[in-house]
């Protein structure tokens, strides 16, 4: 009997990967939004609100869809002057409040416990204009939850958003963003 249930958590620990369709939830409170810009002088970092996100997979088709939506007039870099300029001059918060990403498809298996690496694809939409992004995601599995880290650059000045540079200070045109998440996966 004890040979059996051995052999039974052999090829349990030897299965690689979940497989099927899955429905994920990041809940505000179990998400950091997080981006940092550098200048010549120092770096700037800062933090944004996750409003909601749910997405649903198939790790077997590749295909996803769902919303990850961030409060962008939540931004906030520590500095109430540098914030102000940021949200009317760059982000035009009061014009466009959210920035969604929602995905279309994903690559990569999920483990049912310990570290994956997936790439999810899809477009994300911010500053009024949609952008196709493929993100790499981190996940860390236990039997309780999942949580996700995820890390892309926005090109704000490419995207058609201001550029604060001025003449004695010279900004990144690209944010560094990144997302951590505790989040819980349900088996359709």
């Amino acid at each position: 009997m004890k040979a059996f249930q051995r052999l039974l958590i052999l090829a349990a620990v030897a299965l690689p990967a979940f497989s099927g369709e899955y429905s994920l939830e990041l809940k505000p409170e179990n998400t950091k939004v997080q981006f940092t810009l550098a200048d010549v002088l120092h770096t700037v970092h800062g933090k944004f609100q996750l409003k909601r996100g749910a997405i649903e997979f198939n790790t077997d088709t590749g295909k996803a869809s769902g919303q990850i939506v961030v409060d962008v007039a939540s931004g906030n870099s520590g500095s109430e002057a540098r914030d102000s300029r940021m949200h009317a001059n760059v982000l035009e918060s009061k014009k466009f409040p959210e920035a969604v990403f929602a995905p279309d498809r994903v690559e990569g298996a999920l483990s049912m416990s310990g570290t994956s690496s997936l790439r999810v694809h899809g477009m994300f939409t911010i500053h009024g204009a949609s952008h196709e992004m493929t993100m790499d995601v981190q996940a860390i599995s236990t039997p309780d939850q999942t949580r996700a880290t995820m890390a892309f650059e926005i090109p704000y000045v490419a995207w058609g958003m201001k550029d604060p540079s001025n003449f004695l200070l010279k900004v990144n045109k690209t944010v560094q963003v990144s997302v951590e998440a505790a989040c819980i996966i349900t088996l359709k």
